[in-house]
């Protein structure tokens, strides 16, 4: 993925519309055409930071942090997604469709469970993901704005159990037909009813991977 427009010239955009609010459709319209891009978002969570922090301290924490980058980080690039941002115990990535972003997040999984199978109990990693896909702002390579992003973080940060995969109904939507099993579900976000679909498993016998942009 190329290198996008910086947050330098997003606030000459802002700037310009805050002071010219007679052309907020023009500049809204060119903002959209130098920012927006169509992608599968991944949102990981950590789960029990609170619970481990007090329990065994932050450097602990921190330490598990680290192994969780490890090992969802390679699973990211393996399925051809990129990493945009690392926020605490958060992990948010992109693809150029829902089913690597949905692969990467069975992978990330995987991963974990091979961390823990050789960790001590307290330092298992367990995640939660949420997954949409539709038109966001991207920033700097580094953030990303817009209303799938905000569902998947919900639905992965506050919604998913431990070692869940939930998706938004756009993700859902673009999945290959008959490819994958799902229970729908809804949750209430930010005063609305969510559709989403819990990932249950797959249908078919998974490959070695190939080279980004291969099934």
């Amino acid at each position: 993925m190329e290198e996008g427009p910086d947050r330098a010239q997003l606030r000459r955009y802002l700037a310009e519309r805050n002071q010219y609010p007679a052309r907020t459709a023009e500049i809204d319209a060119e903002l959209h055409r130098v920012f927006n891009r169509k992608v599968a978002i991944l949102a990981l969570d950590m789960c029990g930071f609170s619970r481990m922090t007090a329990q065994y301290g932050i450097v602990h924490f921190l330490a598990m942090i680290d192994q969780m980058e490890q090992g969802a980080i390679p699973a990211v690039q393996a399925n051809g997604g990129r990493v945009i941002k690392l926020d605490a115990d958060n992990l948010f990535a992109i693809f150029t469709e829902p089913k690597r972003a949905l692969e990467a997040a069975l992978d990330i999984f995987r991963a974990f469970e091979a961390i823990n199978a050789v960790v001590p109990e307290n330092r298992d990693i367990r995640g939660s993901i949420g997954i949409g896909y539709g038109d966001v702002l991207v920033i700097d390579e580094a953030d990303l704005y817009g209303n799938e992003m905000n569902i998947a973080s919900k639905l992965g940060e506050d919604c998913a159990g431990p070692f869940e995969i939930l998706l938004t109904a756009a993700a859902h939507a673009a999945l290959p037909p008959d490819r994958y099993e799902f229970a729908p579900t809804v949750f209430p976000i930010g005063g609305m009813q969510i559709e989403a679909q819990r990932f249950l498993k797959s249908r078919y016998k998974r490959l070695p991977a190939g080279p980004a942009g291969s099934d």
